[in-house]
């Protein structure tokens, strides 16, 4: 069993519309086990009915009822806000960095740019390169440091005006109509202009993008590839290297995500998953406002990833030669 380490991304029946039409069929059917979950605990910051009944039982108490539809709602109307509140933290500090005017003007100033504005101030990258703890973004660090400071500044610059001239196009009253993950109009995202391998890859430019424009750009983070990776039952659907959504290569006990996984596929994936998220704020009087679709979009996949954590932690211990974190 083995996938491809470099940045091929996944096989090309993947982008075929019979495959991704499977993928999204089982996600589907598996959607509403995982939201019933995700509403029950709060985004896995409550107690559910199950282990609240099961304490009852311990302690001899009457066993209540499981938690009624206006119970829900509330967790629901909690989970969004809260996430909502969360998100919103260090937003300012992506839109300080995401200005084109200012971007342009530092073509003398890229070394600065790079050490400073980067390294301190890009609240992702800056904790990536923090966290010492995570063996694994030892590989990440050493990529950052030996990286050309004018490339780096050069893929900031071509994202920010990405993301601008998307947003001047987005129309909030057809967007999702979107029908096919071309309709998206996401394939560029995936190409060398918009990518510093190694440092400003899938992970952390989609999260800057994420971070400015939350109704257009869902956040393709590791907790996003593993959840869907679940919420797909680790089917491989006829690939012949295991899960696109996974990198596996038993020689050096490496299982990852896959963190070269398409952004113009995970961004119609997350397009679907938001829909099923806005036709449940409906069923439960909730509302998901469009300008912040992707950061509910975000907690779920958060969730689901967390709901895995023990399987995900011992699949990540097996790694031996690091990886490429969220890069």
């Amino acid at each position: 069993m083995y996938t491809r380490m470099d940045n091929s991304g996944v096989e090309d029946v993947c982008y075929e519309q019979e495959h991704v039409e499977k993928v999204l069929d089982v996600i589907k059917k598996n959607f509403d086990a995982y939201f019933l979950r995700f509403l029950d605990t709060t985004a896995g910051k409550g107690i559910s009915s199950n282990d609240i009944q099961e304490l009852q039982k311990k302690l001899g108490v009457e066993v209540r009822q499981k938690k009624k539809n206006n119970d829900l709602t509330a967790n629901y109307k909690t989970i969004i806000r809260e996430s909502i509140d969360d998100f919103e933290k260090d937003r300012k500090d992506y839109e300080v960095i995401f200005r084109q005017n200012w971007l342009r003007d530092l073509d003398d100033d890229a070394d600065v740019f790079k050490s400073k504005t980067l390294r301190n101030e890009c609240p992702i990258i800056r904790k990536t390169l923090a966290n010492r703890r995570a063996k694994e973004l030892d590989k990440y660090r050493a990529s950052f440091s030996q990286a050309d400071a004018d490339w780096l500044l050069k893929v900031v610059y071509n994202l920010c005006v990405f993301g601008d001239e998307y947003q001047k196009d987005y129309d909030p009253k057809t967007y999702e109509d979107a029908q096919t993950y071309q309709d998206l109009s996401m394939e560029l995202l995936d190409t060398d202009d918009y990518t510093a391998y190694g440092v400003i890859g899938g992970g952390i430019k989609t999260h800057m993008l994420y971070k400015v424009h939350p109704a257009i750009f869902p956040n393709r983070s590791r907790s996003a590839i593993w959840a869907l990776w679940y919420l797909t039952n680790k089917d491989t659907f006829g690939c012949k290297t295991d899960s696109e959504f996974l990198m596996i290569d038993l020689s050096k006990n490496i299982v990852q995500q896959n963190y070269f996984y398409p952004y113009q596929l995970f961004a119609f994936y997350a397009f679907e998953i938001y829909k099923m998220l806005r036709d449940k704020a409906t069923e439960y009087d909730a509302y998901i406002d469009p300008d912040y679709r992707y950061v509910i979009v975000d907690a779920f996949l958060e969730y689901i990833a967390m709901e895995h954590d023990s399987e995900i932690s011992f699949l990540k211990s097996q790694i031996r030669d690091g990886g490429m974190g969220y890069a």
